[in-house]
């Protein structure tokens, strides 16, 4: 039983589907999509995808990464460059598109959706878990094997197996919209360097759309929904020094969602007898590192593969939270570190850039080396 129809859901009820597994989905919305917008795949999911026999259709809604370019926000001159294009599994994807992949599979391999379903709770009822869903106005309890919860940051799973954990204000807003493009987008993911700021934007679709996601320091935020809709003119007064270029496709902005950034003060158990969180439900990411969705699938299949295992239930969760503990804590703290990289201020930043840039021409290779430990993981192994 899973709670939650996201990426990480689904992905799991696809990995457990494909090993034998009766799965049923719970998701509170009444139709399944995906909201947000563009999203970047690394190896490290890419192999995720592979292994779940996705990798045409992938391959087809997504093009390669040719390079991540850092920029100086105001200016637009080049900071650093870091080529991807030797590299394989890195992909510009539309989040929707990897979602509707993900819910094509999922229905082809069986898997039972519940729609419109709100989970209410996680009842300890003895040695199998229940979940409380609702759903205008009653409710249904359903018995499993496994609860996994994939329910996002404010996880109600996640309430039940670590009462008290709960996500706390990171001090940063962002902000995400599509634009329309103008078609053949170079696909280079671009991160515009600001003072306490950074505007991340990429092509989607071929340049049929244009992802932007802009971040800024703020001292106080009301909810973790990123579903609430954003003010354009605030965003781009926000970002009222930038460069004309980025100005002009700020400007082009027509909605927005606008969301404060939350993370966990520390990792709760992903744990607990017959029940386990994944993604957002058991480490909320920060998106400075572009690793939430694919920490998610790494989540989906390496837990499928742990409980397939001929060993007891509760044992082969305890194996699988030791093997995945250490790999999601660096990977948040690689994740704060870039936070603190982009948005670094004072003469250090002109230090830190002319850096980044001698070591770009003279030694790309070392810069992506940085981050061969993530990247190189292969959880189907």
């Amino acid at each position: 039983m899973i709670a939650g129809g996201g990426i990480a859901g689904l992905a799991a009820a696809l990995s457990f589907a494909r090993l034998g597994g009766r799965v049923v989905v719970s998701e509170v919305a009444p139709v399944l999509r995906e909201v947000g917008a563009g999203l970047q795949l690394s190896p490290n999911g890419h192999r995720v995808l592979d292994a779940l026999g996705l990798s045409s259709e992938m391959e087809a809604a997504g093009e390669r990464t040719r390079a991540v370019c850092l920029v100086s926000g105001r200016t637009g001159r080049d900071v650093a460059r870091l080529p991807l294009d030797r590299l394989h599994g890195f992909r510009l994807l539309h989040r929707a598109d990897l979602h509707s992949i993900l819910e094509r599979a999922c229905r082809e391999a069986g898997v039972k959706l519940l729609l419109g379903r709100h989970v209410g709770a996680l009842i300890d009822r003895g040695r199998r878990p229940t979940l409380r869903v609702e759903q205008r106005g009653e409710n249904e309890l359903l018995d499993a094997d496994l609860v996994i919860g994939a329910d996002g940051v404010g996880s109600r799973v996640r309430d039940a197996l670590a009462p008290g954990a709960e996500p706390a204000f990171t001090g940063q807003v962002a902000w995400r919209a599509t634009v329309e493009g103008e078609g053949a987008g170079d696909p280079v993911a671009t991160v515009h360097l600001f003072p306490g700021r950074h505007v991340v934007t990429y092509p989607l679709r071929g340049g049929a759309l244009w992802n932007v996601v802009a971040v800024a320091e703020r001292g106080e935020w009301r909810a973790a929904d990123w579903r609430l809709l954003g003010d354009p003119d605030e965003m781009r007064a926000a970002f009222a020094d930038a460069s004309p270029g980025l100005a002009g496709l700020l400007q082009r902005v027509g909605t927005c969602s606008h969301w404060g950034l939350h993370a966990l003060p520390k990792l709760p158990p992903f744990t607990g007898q017959g029940v386990a969180l994944i993604g957002d439900a058991a480490h909320p990411t920060l998106p400075f590192l572009a690793q939430g969705a694919n920490l998610a699938l790494e989540d989906a299949l390496s837990l499928a593969l742990a409980t397939d295992a001929p060993a007891t239930l509760d044992r082969a969760l305890r194996g699988w939270e030791a093997a995945r503990r250490d790999r999601v804590a660096r990977a948040l703290a690689a994740a704060r570190d870039n936070a603190r990289n982009y948005h670094m201020g004072g003469p250090g930043r002109l230090a830190g850039w002319a850096a980044l840039g001698t070591a770009s021409v003279l030694a790309p290779g070392l810069l992506l080396r940085r981050y061969r430990w993530l990247w190189d993981a292969d959880v189907t192994a």
